[in-house]
């Protein structure tokens, strides 16, 4: 939770030190394979002294109440909402946590700027850039603090590294080259579209996004291999990694000219994201090159 900082007029009034802030997590993520962030992300804020974790949001009813009780083990009370516009309704909520599929980030960080709350939201920090500006808007029209996660911004040494490297240590700096590597298995293939499980109001979920037919066999994880609701592993893992490459720079603008070649190989799949992909981002200082691979190593 690194770099979140309460000290500027918070939700109306200026918070002490022994005051309590109270957060809603909205999108808590997969019960089964791959997911659960926004369970990860509840349970790192609740460690912080003076947090609270007051409510929480899915419009998955199953996974909503497995955490609810989950939580209840832990001594844990929550209000519990399917409708992430009725938490921001609830006017004892500070702060919100959004956890919830790339394509929703924009629409409910603006909407938790407008009803007073303060924003954690979850990279990538929106599914366009057109989104992402709107995002920055909303939260200095309605003054607000408004966060998105990057590994390489929390203090683990980057800076220094990154600061070292600038210093001329290592020679003048020709380019920098980022890789995200995560083995990425096929997600199937269904031969006809399939019915949004029954826990799952569709509606809720894809909120902003067309109401298309479902094509995968999972689906809560799998929609980052969608078009429509995520961005690939370029904006999943790899978004940490491109904004290090960026910051390993020293730089805090877009770049003149960005190239990205790839395709999705080795499966034929539902999929529709590259899972091989190389991007090259033009700057005056130097250029990045990125790289996202996705095959198995046996692949390669």
């Amino acid at each position: 939770m690194s770099g979140i900082v309460f000290s500027v007029p918070f939700g109306g009034h200026w918070y002490g030190a022994n005051d309590r802030i109270n957060i809603g997590v909205i999108g808590l993520g997969s019960t089964v394979k791959i997911g659960g962030k926004g369970k990860m992300d509840l349970r790192g804020f609740a460690a912080i002294p003076g947090v609270n974790i007051a409510a929480i949001c899915d419009c998955d009813e199953d996974i909503l109440r497995k955490e609810e009780q989950e939580l209840k083990k832990e001594n844990i009370n929550v209000k519990t909402y399917k409708d992430f516009r009725d938490l921001l309704d609830d006017k004892d909520i500070d702060a919100v946590v959004v956890t919830t599929p790339n394509h929703s980030h924009a629409l409910i960080t603006i909407m938790a700027c407008q009803a007073g709350k303060h924003v954690y939201c979850q990279k990538p920090a929106s599914h366009n850039i057109f989104e992402g500006r709107k995002m920055v808007e909303a939260a200095r029209k309605y003054h607000r603090i408004v966060q998105v996660p990057h590994v390489p911004r929390m203090p683990l040494g980057y800076k220094e590294a990154f600061d070292w490297a600038r210093n001329g240590n290592l020679g003048k700096i020709e380019y920098v080259h980022g890789i995200n590597y995560r083995a990425r298995l096929s997600i199937g293939k269904v031969p006809a579209p399939i019915p949004a499980p029954k826990s799952v109001d569709y509606n809720l979920w894809a909120g902003p996004a067309p109401m298309s037919e479902i094509r995968r066999e999972y689906f809560h994880y799998d929609w980052h291999w969608n078009w429509e609701t995520g961005n690939g592993d370029l904006g999943n893992n790899g978004i940490h990694y491109l904004d290090g490459c960026r910051m390993a720079l020293g730089l805090d603008y877009l770049p003149s000219r960005v190239m990205s070649i790839g395709g999705r190989f080795g499966y034929i799949d539902d999929g529709q994201t590259p899972n091989t992909q190389l991007i090259y981002l033009e700057y005056d200082l130097a250029p990045i090159i990125f790289e996202v691979r996705g095959l198995p190593k046996d692949f390669y």
